[in-house]
């Protein structure tokens, strides 16, 4: 079998440290994210937090009402 070609780079396996300034991903509407949010008095991370908050909630309210209406439907049919 012939030998694998390699880039001549090795691979640590390690991934990057580097850490944003600004918050990743969506923050659940939790009070400890709400509450340091509000600690820190970052306008932007308060307003971030606020949307993603309120996106959250509305996510799950609806996959509530879906629920709800599943659950009808069933016992409907008993």
């Amino acid at each position: 079998m012939p030998a694998r070609k390699t880039s001549g780079k090795k691979s640590t396996g390690k991934k990057s440290t580097k850490k944003s300034a600004a918050s990743s991903g969506p923050v659940p509407p939790y009070g400890d994210p709400i509450r340091k949010a509000i600690a820190r008095g970052d306008q932007r991370e308060m307003k971030n937090v606020a949307a993603s908050a309120r996106k959250y909630i509305s996510d799950v309210q609806a996959a509530l009402d879906e629920l709800d209406s599943a659950m009808q439907k069933s016992s409907k049919k008993k």
